[in-house]
């Protein structure tokens, strides 16, 4: 409780001619004993806050940049009007910067014995879980001169996911994987791709194809078509270490290997592979289990909302070990983690044999644009001299990259806006040659 801004002016102008024309205590107490008791008044009439019922409904999930509307009821049992204002406070991250006070601030006005639902527009600018502080009330009195406060805690959680930029590749991957699938006819042959079905034998089919039984049974020549491998087993291995924690651009660069795992797990999903997802660093962060079901995509996206980079060194064998609990059967297994020298010289390259063994392993790494353009730099000793750094980078990558492709893996190496569609167009690449 406590005046408000009107009471102190009406105090302020009441004793203005007191102290002017007659001076005195006497005149002193008459005004500001008028004013106390016009406050008093206010404060009987004000509907009280401490009785007042509140319940909150609305969304509880929104992508990053997209914004969640949470409402607030407010009941008043009372026999009084409420009339004031309202405070829903959450985190600072909840909208973007400069814009809380507005979004967060409310006029109500609930009659006696009535509710109303004020909306309150989320926006968060972070990743996570979202829950707010406090519902704080301030309900005003007939005359405006004194007020009520109180604070309520009306819990409620919304899930802040990622944001999924690279979902505009999926059409084009989608035609692509059509054209695959068998759809668009596919006479490609290879090592586990499936059989599709029969078709009449045309000069300058591969004569490998042709099913010799099939022909018999009937007058024309049957040639065998086939199709990518279904069922198969992709899980998708995110490095949540250290190295995910640098900086590529405006975001780190975990959130860019979430982006290009959300892809390809939507991707694989609708050419009826099974998906499986794990992060990792040096426990288990998230984990989804391999599913070919509707829901998957959602599952993935759920489990790496909360997922934030740890600043400790990645722990190889440990990874390793629970990539191939994760993989028991043959699957496609994408490590999306950091082409660093030390990164992969001490941790991956010791453990390589163990998931190669049995698996195909895909390496994904977002690479940083702003190198390329420091190679490019001239004209200054200044720009010659980071030139020179920046192309002693590329050249360790790319020797790194190297390296890994004579073991056997596939290396994807690309900006953060272009990782995600590179990412999907080696998955297809396997798919079609018969490699998962």
């Amino acid at each position: 409780m406590g005046f408000t801004g009107r009471a102190a002016l009406l105090a302020a102008i009441g004793s203005l001619p007191v102290g002017l024309l007659e001076p005195s205590w006497t005149g002193v107490l008459a005004v500001n004993g008028t004013l106390a008791a016009a406050c008093a008044c206010d404060f009987a009439l004000a509907a009280p806050v401490r009785r007042l019922r509140l319940s909150r409904s609305g969304d509880t999930s929104v992508r990053l940049g997209d914004t969640a509307e949470v409402t607030l009821t407010v009941t008043n049992p009372s026999r009084r009007p409420l009339r004031g204002r309202l405070r829903d406070a959450w985190p600072p991250s909840s909208w973007p910067a400069g814009t809380e006070s507005a979004a967060s601030r409310h006029v109500i006005d609930v009659p006696a014995g009535e509710r109303r639902r004020v909306t309150t527009r989320l926006r968060p600018t972070r990743r996570g879980d979202r829950t707010p502080d406090r519902v704080t009330i301030r309900s005003y009195g007939p005359l405006g001169l004194f007020t009520r406060q109180s604070s309520h805690h009306v819990p409620w959680t919304v899930r802040v996911l990622p944001p999924f930029h690279s979902r505009k590749h999926l059409p084009s991957k989608l035609a692509r994987l059509r054209e695959l699938d068998g759809r668009t006819s596919l006479l490609t042959r290879g090592e586990g791709t499936e059989f599709d079905s029969l078709r009449e034998y045309v000069p300058g089919d591969d004569t490998r194809s042709i099913d010799w039984r099939a022909t018999a049974r009937r007058q024309t020549v049957a040639l065998r078509t086939w199709r990518p491998e279904r069922n198969r087993h992709v899980h998708l291995v995110l490095d949540t270490g250290r190295t995910s924690a640098g900086r590529v651009g405006d975001a780190p660069r975990l959130d860019s290997s979430m982006d290009a795992a959300l892809l390809l797990a939507a991707l694989a999903t609708k050419a009826g592979d099974r998906v499986g997802f794990l992060a990792y660093d040096r426990r288990v962060r998230a984990r989804v289990q391999s599913s070919s079901a509707d829901d998957l995509l959602a599952a993935v996206v759920t489990a790496m909302a909360n997922l934030e980079p740890e600043l400790v060194e990645t722990d190889a064998r440990g990874l390793a070990t629970a990539a191939l609990a994760a993989a028991p059967r043959r699957a496609l297994i994408v490590l999306l983690t950091s082409l660093d020298r030390a990164a992969v010289e001490e941790g991956l390259l010791p453990v390589l044999s163990r998931l190669t063994q049995q698996h195909t392993l895909l390496v994904a790494s977002v690479s940083d644009p702003h190198v390329a353009e420091m190679a490019k730099g001239r004209g200054t000793p200044e720009a010659v001299y980071d030139a020179a750094s920046a192309a002693q980078t590329q050249e360790e990558r790319h020797r790194i990259a190297e390296q890994l492709r004579r073991h056997g893996v596939t290396v994807v190496d690309a900006p953060p806006d272009e990782l995600a569609p590179a990412l999907a167009d080696a998955y297809l690449a396997l798919k079609a040659a018969g490699r998962l």
